[in-house]
């Protein structure tokens, strides 16, 4: 059962990630004054792969532990708002609206951390890293509209 749970909870990482070729950072992005601490465009999808499957695990071990439901919802959340950043950010070029759901994801992320943990320890360690990438990439994003922030004013949301 844990392995088709894992299985399950990867798919649905794998199908948040997949916004990232939807979406690809492009032209405007490289054209943005990013800080000096930006990594490189590679260490982002190895991170993220090495992310998903920690988070697929975190999700198969608390999918088998009693009393579980509201660590999966908290992970439910926070594969959601992971699946709109890139949309908001890359797609729509909106850098504030992408801090704010970047604000929601970090807030959801360190909500299941903790009741994945209170569900199974070793699944809530599993979120550890994901709590820091998502701190960094927090952190990028706010400097992102700090450094660019005639381009940030341009983004506007186009009503339905």
């Amino acid at each position: 059962m844990f392995w088709l749970l894992f299985c399950l909870f990867l798919v649905a990482c794998l199908g948040a990630g997949m916004t990232g070729g939807l979406f690809s950072p492009g032209p405007w992005y490289k054209s943005l004054n990013k800080p000096s601490w930006t990594p490189p465009d590679w260490v982002f999808p190895v991170t993220w792969m090495v992310l998903y499957l920690c988070m697929a695990g975190a999700g198969a071990r608390a999918g088998v532990a009693e009393g579980n439901g509201v660590a999966m919802a908290l992970w439910s959340i926070q594969i959601a708002f992971n699946a709109v950043w890139t949309p908001v950010f890359f797609g729509l070029k909106h850098i504030r609206l992408g801090m704010l759901v970047l604000v929601a994801l970090w807030l959801s992320v360190f909500g299941a951390m903790l009741a994945l943990w209170q569900v199974d320890t070793i699944a809530g360690m599993l979120f550890i890293p994901y709590l820091i990438w998502v701190t960094i990439a927090g952190a990028l994003n706010a400097s992102v509209w700090n450094l660019n922030r005639e381009e940030a004013a341009k983004a506007t949301v186009q009503p339905g």
